[in-house]
């Protein structure tokens, strides 16, 4: 399983699962990432921090440890 961190740019990709636990889980969760929901790859930077993605419309920064969280198909 791919986490949202290995994403390439330009790349769509479906929310399978979260990891992470607590208070970083729900942040997640809170910024709209949540099971099912699909994300946009728009860019990522130079050393792989942040990367940005579009969930449900708008734009996000994602930090790489946020990311590398997020499983993804």
């Amino acid at each position: 399983m791919k986490t949202l961190r290995e994403i390439a740019c330009g790349q769509t990709v479906t929310v399978k699962k979260l990891s992470g636990e607590g208070p970083v889980k729900r942040r997640i969760m809170d910024m709209g990432i949540t099971k099912g929901v699909e994300i946009y790859v728009r860019k990522v930077a130079p050393l792989g921090d942040p990367v940005e993605v579009t969930v449900r419309g708008y734009e996000l920064s994602l930090r790489k440890a946020d990311a590398g969280m997020i499983e993804v198909e």
